[in-house]
């Protein structure tokens, strides 16, 4: 695992965003298959990435997936869809084409199983698993990651490539990559910012697999942990 630590949530932000340009400029040729996450920090990112790295950014060659969404339509303020389009697809010159979302609209169970299929035929396969090239993770205060929750341990290893779980706090209904095809992507990037989340990056850089996030960080094979100083304060640096 590497940790990369900034004084400020922006300052991780633009790092990463930095970070993803560069991986994209090293390598002109190829599409990159990317599954975005939601939340307040994603929403930064996009921001910025549309405003201020919108001329340097190869938007042709990036197709975006989900890591997870809430199944409520795309207008809704809890839409992780509705969020990237707002703040990223309705500035940046995206490729409508080049947008995979998840429709929170439908009934969930079928949605996983039409999502999963859709990934299944996009994203090559490894290993009997799509490999997204980057998949973008969160972490909740909880320890959750990709709607995957503390107690829904069962997605970690399941079969499925999407499935439906809920936020065990709110009861609310939501698809979620499994644990299987994140541990399969060639990156897997947790960006986690702020002092409410110094106990999860402890978990995640310290302990046993003590949560799903921690678990996907152990498992995974290529795994970067962007935070800022605040996330990062119980680390001991």
């Amino acid at each position: 695992m590497k940790p990369y630590i900034y004084p400020s949530t922006i300052e991780t932000a633009r790092a990463l965003i930095l970070h993803l340009v560069e991986m994209l400029e090293n390598e002109p040729d190829r599409i990159f298959h990317i599954a975005l996450s939601g939340g307040s920090t994603p929403a930064l990112m996009f921001d910025l990435w549309a405003n201020e790295y919108k001329e340097i950014t190869p938007w042709e060659r990036m197709y975006f997936y989900w890591v997870d969404e809430r199944c409520v339509p795309p207008k809704n303020s809890d839409s992780n869809y509705g969020l990237m389009r707002l703040l990223m697809l309705n500035v940046a010159p995206i490729p409508y084409e080049n947008v995979f979302r998840i429709m929170g609209e439908n009934e969930p169970e079928q949605e996983a199983i039409r999502y999963s299929r859709l990934v299944e035929e996009h994203v090559p396969q490894v290993n009997n698993w799509p490999c997204f090239d980057i998949v973008l993770l969160g972490a909740g205060t909880d320890g959750h990651t990709s709607s995957i929750f503390p107690g829904q341990e069962y997605l970690l290893t399941s079969q499925k490539t999407y499935e439906r779980s809920y936020n065990p706090h709110n009861g609310q209904k939501r698809i979620a990559l499994t644990g299987q095809p994140i541990m399969n992507a060639e990156r897997v990037i947790f960006l986690i910012t702020g002092k409410s989340k110094a106990d999860v990056v402890y978990e995640i850089c310290s302990s046993g697999d003590t949560c799903p996030a921690a678990y996907i960080a152990h498992h995974a094979e290529n795994v970067e942990l962007f935070m800022d100083d605040p996330a990062a304060g119980r680390l001991g640096r």
